[in-house]
């Protein structure tokens, strides 16, 4: 069946609504499914690569850019899942990070699933720039959609006579380096967090130094002056 539906026209519009809906909803598992089906390319020829990526890229960016739009109207505490004590730790990480250094987050933040969706709630509540947003965004999909097709090419290529063998060895491979990108971008981001901390608190104390005053005119040519005695 898999194999199959790989090489229907009907999987495109079908792809396109999933990846639209995982941009701002996190309940669909993008990644899996253009790794599983680029190594399934491998083996079939379908589904054809480029226009895989370019629907993979177009309803990415649309989903995207759905959860910065949806952020500027309704705000991160209107559904029940928002106010969600880790939720809200995210919406707060992501509103932290968007002020500091907003393109770095923006770019690193699509390779986090959680953190993407964070990330553009964020960037629409808070009123980021939206042109500014859709190009850092649009650079950000271009590499996720590269980075996922090589992963599931790479993988897929370690079984040569089981095609479904290869898309499963491929999606667990994926799973795999995502957990370490992830954790690997997430310690990056509270290393850059750490970093700023201590910039403040070091500009907070040399801010709190009294001032040493400079000896008045008449001090110094009373210090030249010396005891009589």
């Amino acid at each position: 069946m898999l194999e199959h539906a790989a090489g229907q026209p009907w999987i495109y519009p079908v792809l396109l609504v999933f990846f639209f809906i995982d941009g701002f909803a996190t309940i669909l598992p993008s990644e899996t499914a253009i790794v599983g089906l680029s190594a399934l390319f491998l083996h079939t020829g379908q589904p054809n690569l480029w226009i895989l990526g370019g629907t993979a890229l177009i309803g990415a960016m649309a989903g995207d850019n759905m959860a910065y739009l949806l952020g500027r109207k309704i705000g991160l505490d209107r559904w029940k899942w928002m106010r969600r004590p880790k939720v809200k730790k995210m919406f707060a990480w992501a509103q932290y990070e968007l002020d500091k250094r907003g393109a770095v987050l923006i770019f690193t933040a699509r390779y986090i699933p959680w953190g993407r969706v964070a990330v553009n709630y964020v960037a629409g509540q808070t009123g980021f720039r939206h042109r500014t947003f859709f190009w850092l965004d649009a650079f950000a999909c271009v590499t996720w959609v590269g980075y996922s097709i090589g992963v599931g090419l790479l993988a897929g290529q370690w079984v040569h006579h089981n095609p479904l063998l290869g898309v499963g060895i491929a999606v667990a491979f994926a799973v795999v380096l995502g957990f370490v990108v992830d954790h690997a971008l997430r310690w990056w981001h509270k290393y850059l967090e750490k970093k700023d901390a201590a910039i403040a608190a070091a500009e907070e104390a040399a801010a709190g130094e009294p001032d040493r005053q400079e000896p008045s005119r008449g001090e110094k040519e009373t210090a030249r002056i010396p005891d009589a005695g």
